[in-house]
């Protein structure tokens, strides 16, 4: 058994400077926090090997993590450039997909051609969908892994899965999932935690819809219009009063920062991050899929977090 980690209040501390030199050292070097024996996954087929493939990184990092060596993992959309919604699946994508016992696609309409693939091949293979386990249908924010209340249905849901397609290796899955909530999770949380506690309340604007859960997790408050950020997040067209609020926003520097998809540049987003800028307010970057490739999915996160952390401390200072 997993003995569980030192709990501590946060308060209205900020993370103690050394705790972020420590989580700065593993996201410059891109490496997960240490796991239980069994490595990152292997391309070694057996009958104690789960063959996933994952539609995207992010969830394809975090079932590598917890099925280690017991788990042999692809993400089809593993390019920083690749845009998922657009994404054209080739030949090899579809191979994997034949080849593969667990399948992942986050859902919601995200990633629409992932369910086509499956249905071509018709074959037998626990399928996880991330949109119908949270309950976010079509047309719902698919952004699901910007909300830590889904990530952790999903640790708990991929473990289950993996279990199921080799069970003679339940104790380790289950093992080595508990440790990546408790240790390898534990400075995404404490990042989290961090923000709510000194910031929560903390106007924001934001390019898109992508950090809408976020927002809510950190208690920030999201001022730019839901229509807005929807419709920059789904390519439609942009209202003239959505427009005008934003700019009597930025102008007013009614927000504290601006969170920018820098993975969905539209010319309406662009003319927004000038104006953040000019109006001396910090844009933060965000990205849909993992910055930079191969890093892990906390690394990703918590790097993010840090960096909207500093954001937020230099306004309020």
């Amino acid at each position: 058994m997993i003995s569980d980690p030192p709990t501590r209040s946060l308060g209205r501390a900020r993370v103690c400077a050394s705790a972020v030199a420590a989580a700065s050292l593993v996201l410059l070097s891109g490496c997960a926090l240490s796991l239980p024996p069994g490595g990152e996954g292997t391309s070694t087929y057996s009958p104690h090997v789960v063959r996933v493939v994952a539609a995207e990184d992010f969830w394809g990092s975090i079932v590598a993590q917890v099925g280690g060596s017991h788990a042999h993992v692809v993400s089809l959309i593993a390019n920083p450039e690749t845009d998922p919604h657009a994404y054209e699946p080739t030949a090899a994508d579809a191979r994997e997909v034949a080849d593969s016992q667990v399948a992942i696609l986050n859902g919601a309409g995200y990633d629409p051609w992932m369910p086509r693939l499956l249905a071509a091949d018709g074959g037998s293979r626990a399928v996880l969908d991330v949109g119908a386990l949270v309950g976010v249908r079509p047309g719902g924010n698919p952004h699901l892994w910007y909300s830590p209340v889904f990530v952790a249905r999903f640790v708990t849901s991929a473990t289950s899965d993996l279990v199921g397609a080799d069970p003679a290796d339940r104790a380790y899955f289950e093992a080595r999932a508990q440790h990546y909530v408790q240790v390898g999770l534990a400075g995404y949380h404490a990042a989290i935690a961090a923000i709510r506690s000194r910031y929560a309340g903390t106007p924001v604007g934001a390019s898109e819809s992508i950090v809408v859960y976020l927002c809510q997790a950190l208690g920030l408050d999201l001022i730019t219009p839901p229509t807005f950020l929807r419709a920059i997040s789904e390519g439609t067209d942009v209202s003239a009063a959505d427009t005008a609020t934003i700019d009597t926003q930025l102008r007013a520097r009614s927000m504290g920062v601006y969170l920018e998809n820098t993975q969905n540049l539209t010319p309406d987003v662009q003319t927004q991050v000038r104006a953040a800028r000019a109006a001396g307010i910090p844009v933060v970057p965000v990205t849909e899929t993992l910055q930079p490739a191969g890093v892990t999915f906390q690394a990703w996160q918590t790097s993010q977090l840090l960096a909207l952390e500093t954001a937020l401390e230099a306004v309020r200072a």
